[in-house]
């Protein structure tokens, strides 16, 4: 049959698609009862002292109840555990009894069956027209995703902590490797050296040693490489032992950088060069006037101070040297001199002057350090570097690079400084 126009006009307003229909009934049919009793959420309520006069079905289902076994019959800190009717007393219930609400409060429900339901609890008192509390309401939210998800992260918490552990600890045997175990007991000589780490969690690039070579002579050196990790410490250990095998094929200080020069130039000079910068001394003990003869040779390396006996410090003059494997053929700045009885040479990195200050912005710096020898004239090798650690525990967390520090002393024959 055909429709008319007019048939069109009186089509009803109500009228639509079946789907639409549909649905408004079912909103219509989702009473204010229903939705409390099968909420995503657990509801109860209780009396003044913990009784329970009404829970939702929602609830019940989680913890395996029957509405009777529990609906006038039993508090809601019946349903927690040992330590949650603990806390419930002691805490949650005087804090809800002052505060009038409180919320978010994680606590543990036991099941019939004796599972343990961890939830998140709100809890709300209700007051009558003339202000007086009548009942406690109660919004239950299941927190078992949610402990799951903290078990999980404090599992991957403690696994990172161990493998931060393990990396600390190989960081630091690696770091060991890389320095001498012990210093070469010289005669005539006191020696001293420490090495402080800045970070735990890196290699750093400092080096040092102190080793003997032919006919009484002794070679020493003190280092940094640039850089910091497992990268830097490649190189750390290359320019130590290159050092070694070039001072006993040749001990002259300018040659023996010029080979680890060429070395590190040849091994860096791609896309990721390395360099560092490096002092390196060769110490002849003189008979006829006591002492030692030191020529001393540096590329790029901060200068050396020394602290005479009488009282004066001053850095030697070592200028114009320049960084060990940047360029094929770098110029290499030496320096003799002797360093008498009562005299203190100290090397060290720049870890040290670099270090920031409790002023912002302002570094250690080398005047302060020059002051610092100048304020320590005359010393000895072991005092030198026991001032220098007290002054590192000064500055702190300023000191953001690992420094090394070499000093050797000449001990006066009248006096009692021998090892």
């Amino acid at each position: 049959m055909c429709r008319t126009q007019g048939d069109q006009d009186r089509e009803p307003e109500s009228g639509g698609r079946p789907d639409d229909d549909q649905t408004f009934s079912a909103l219509l049919e989702d009473s204010a009862e229903d939705l409390y009793e099968h909420a995503p959420c657990g509801y109860l309520s209780t009396l003044l002292d913990g009784r329970i006069v009404k829970i939702n079905t929602t609830l019940l289902d989680w913890l395996g109840h029957r509405r009777g076994d529990l609906v006038g019959h039993r508090k809601f800190s019946d349903l927690l555990t040992v330590g949650g009717r603990l806390y419930h007393e002691t805490h949650f219930a005087p804090l809800l009894r002052l505060q009038g609400e409180i919320s978010g409060i994680a606590l543990e429900l036991k099941a019939a069956d004796g599972r343990r339901l961890p939830v998140l609890v709100t809890s709300t008192v209700k007051t009558g027209s003339d202000g007086q509390p009548l009942l406690i309401r109660t919004t239950v939210f299941d927190a078992r995703d949610r402990r799951s998800y903290e078990e999980e992260l404090l599992r991957a918490r403690r696994e990172s902590e161990r493998e931060r552990e393990r990396l600390q600890q190989l960081t630091t045997t690696l770091q060991q490797t890389l320095l001498p175990p012990t210093l070469a007991d010289v005669p005539g000589l006191n020696v001293a050296a420490h090495y402080h780490i800045a970070s735990v969690d890196e290699v750093g690039g400092d080096f040092y040693d102190l080793f003997p070579l032919a006919d009484g002579t002794w070679g020493m050196f003190l280092g940094d490489v640039c850089g910091k990790g497992a990268a830097a410490a490649a190189v750390t250990s290359l320019a130590r032992y290159t050092l070694r095998a070039a001072a006993v094929y040749d001990p002259d200080p300018a040659a023996v950088l010029s080979n680890l020069n060429t070395v590190l130039n040849h091994e860096y000079n791609g896309i990721d060069p390395r360099f560092c910068t490096v002092l390196f001394g060769l110490l002849t003990p003189d008979g006829d006037l006591g002492g030692f003869e030191i020529t001393l040779a540096s590329g790029g390396h901060p200068p050396a101070l020394l602290i005479r006996a009488d009282g004066t410090a001053d850095y030697l003059p070592t200028p114009d040297g320049q960084l060990i494997g940047v360029l094929p053929d770098a110029h290499i700045s030496t320096t003799t001199f002797h360093l008498d009885p009562g005299d203190t040479l100290l090397l060290h990195t720049d870890g040290l002057t670099e270090a920031h200050t409790a002023i912002a912005g302002d570094r250690y710096g080398d005047e302060a350090l020059l002051d610092f020898g100048r304020a320590l004239a005359p010393t000895t090798a072991e005092t030198t570097v026991s001032a220098i650690r007290e002054l590192l525990d000064t500055l702190g967390t300023g000191v953001d690079d690992d420094t090394a520090v070499l000093a050797i002393h000449v001990p006066r024959p009248d006096r009692e400084e021998q090892q």
